[in-house]
Order: C-alpha cells, then structure tokens, then sequence
C-alpha cells in the first residue's frame, strides 16, 4: 500500500564543487532508486542554524512530497545516512 511522505533534507555544500540543483537531484535520483514515487521538489534556499553543528553554519534545505511503501523511509534514512551532501534529514506521514 502506497502513502505520501513529506521529507525535509538539509544539504551541506561545503567543500564541494558541485552545484545546488546537483545536489538536489542526485538526492531525488537516490530516493527514487529506494522505491520512492517523487510527487514534488521545493528548495527552501539557504538558512542559518542557531549553532554551529558539526562545523557547519548552516544548510541548504529542501522539500520532497513523495508516495511510496511502508518500508521505504528505512531504506532511504540508511542510503542517505552515508551521503556525505545530506547533512540531515526528517520524514512524516501525509496520508
């Protein structure tokens, strides 16, 4: 049975070259090979943290709505887990 998830990504593009939208869609590539239906894709843009973590100032922060099985958001926490871009990242239930 399909639901739609909500999954907030904080991206850290410190030290490296490539771009935003890259970083963005090689994160939606990865979810889609996980099993994961991407319905929409927002970038939040750039924000501060209140405090330095990890050595980082802040994050890129972007929104993916996707549909997918129950087990999916285990497999993608664990993917994304050894992405060194994705500095965090929080998932909810739509539907």
């Amino acid at each position: 049975m399909n639901r739609k998830y909500e999954g907030l990504i904080v991206l850290n593009a410190q030290g490296t070259e490539t771009s935003i939208d890259d970083l963005v869609s090689n994160v939606s590539k990865e979810l889609e090979e996980e099993g994961a239906k991407l319905d929409e894709i927002k970038q939040l843009g750039r924000k501060k943290f209140a405090y330095n973590a990890r050595k980082l100032d802040g994050g890129h922060y972007v929104n993916y709505v996707f549909e997918g099985e129950g087990d999916v958001i285990g497999k993608i926490k664990e993917r994304l887990s050894l992405n060194n871009s994705v500095h965090l990242q929080h998932y909810q239930r739509l539907s």
